[in-house]
């Protein structure tokens, strides 16, 4: 059988499961309210969760960072690619998240391949929640460490892993939000444990940077956590609106990445505009609390309504809500009386959730309206 003829089998096998994924073409900026594919919706599928994707100030600050930088970075960022604009962010984001030093990366795969594969080998252990962002399970896997995973947010499985490994470097590895279920990881808990066993913790929080704790700052500020043992990673192109991420930890550890780092040595520093158009996202995320206010609050009208849906609501009190409901057919025949009706809602299956919990992905922002949700609300509870 030739390689093309059974890739055509394997596609349409995900076809007969139900798992094949379609792309939509998006032709509005990112915002609440989407042109997609010729159609107008409101749409419950973006990770703007403070709506400032498509902000003015933001495509001001771009074209001023055009105008003063260019377009591209031309360069990795230890050849002549680090410009002033990654330079200051870099400044800026230490300082936001009160982190001694933060260094930038082209995406929030990017930094997870880097940290773990930096920092671990073949004579460490990685310890990874079942849950977790795919990007943090490569990382392990690239890092050639032993890879131990433990049910989720089971803190007794974890303890006995930890309390059983005879690796020379232990990092315990976590989403901060779980991408998935929009639950916050117990990271109280696993730092206890961490410090315990001689451990280190690697905090993902790509969806509570901007979202959660005072002024945004993160998982950390919402639990009143500091600890030498944290390295902490968020992405830049969700709350944040823009694109990339940064890793922020003292001054040891980001000077090994520096180094050792090969998702941030070998490739071309993301365009500096982007970096200038940050450092105005920064400041917009840490004055405007109503984003904030307005998500909680659209948060708690969602759940009060769907309580009488024949779908479980997730316990989550971020953005990310799920709707729990069971097989793929159901969740994507759902998902399609939605858009059918001008609401835009994904259905996420199988790899990207365990077998049986296809569910769709309710993703709130503060550029959504009560009577976004309202409408959303009365779609769902109202029979099929």
């Amino acid at each position: 059988m030739s390689l093309h003829t059974e890739l055509a089998a394997e596609l349409a096998d995900r076809d007969v499961r139900g798992l094949r994924r379609v792309r939509r073409v998006l032709a509005s900026p990112q915002r609440a309210r989407v042109t997609v594919d010729g159609r107008d919706y409101v749409a419950f599928c973006s990770n703007d969760y403070l709506g400032l994707a498509a902000d003015p100030r933001l495509a001001a600050a771009a074209r001023e960072g055009v105008d003063r930088y260019g377009v591209g970075g031309g360069a990795s960022h230890l050849i002549l690619g680090h410009g002033t604009a990654h330079h200051e962010l870099e400044e800026a984001l230490a300082q936001f998240v009160r982190l001694p030093r933060a260094l930038l990366f082209s995406t929030g795969y990017m930094a997870n391949m880097g940290v773990v594969s930096a920092l671990t080998g073949r004579d460490d252990a990685v310890f990874a929640d079942k849950l977790n962002h795919a990007s943090l399970n490569d990382a392990a896997l690239v890092s050639r460490a032993a890879f131990k995973r433990y049910a989720h947010n089971d803190l007794d499985a974890l303890a006995r892993l930890l309390a059983t490994t005879t690796a020379r470097r232990r990092l315990v590895v976590t989403d901060a939000v779980f991408s998935m279920d929009g639950d916050i990881a117990p990271v109280a808990a696993l730092l206890e444990l961490c410090e315990r066993h001689d451990a280190y913790l690697f905090i993902d929080d790509a969806h509570g940077f901007g979202v959660l704790g005072e002024a945004g700052r993160g998982t950390l500020e919402h639990f009143g956590i500091t600890s030498d043992r944290i390295i902490y990673m968020a992405t830049l192109g969700k709350a944040a609106g823009v694109a990339g991420a940064f890793v922020a930890g003292d001054e040891t550890l980001i000077e090994t990445l520096i180094q050792n780092a090969r998702t941030y040595i070998y490739t071309t520093a993301t365009p500096p505009l982007l970096a200038h158009a940050l450092l105005a996202s920064l400041q917009i995320i840490a004055q405007e609390e109503w984003r904030r206010e307005r998500l909680r609050a659209l948060i708690a009208q969602l759940s009060d309504g769907l309580a009488a849906s024949p779908w479980q609501l997730m316990p989550s009190e971020t953005p990310i809500q799920p709707l729990l409901v069971g097989g793929n057919d159901a969740a994507l025949a759902l998902s399609a009386r939605l858009a059918a009706t001008g609401l835009l809602v994904p259905a996420i299956r199988p790899p990207t959730v365990p077998q049986g919990t296809a569910r769709l992905r309710i993703s709130l922002s503060a550029d959504h309206e009560a009577a976004d949700v309202a409408r959303l609300v009365a779609a769902l509870v109202q029979p099929a």
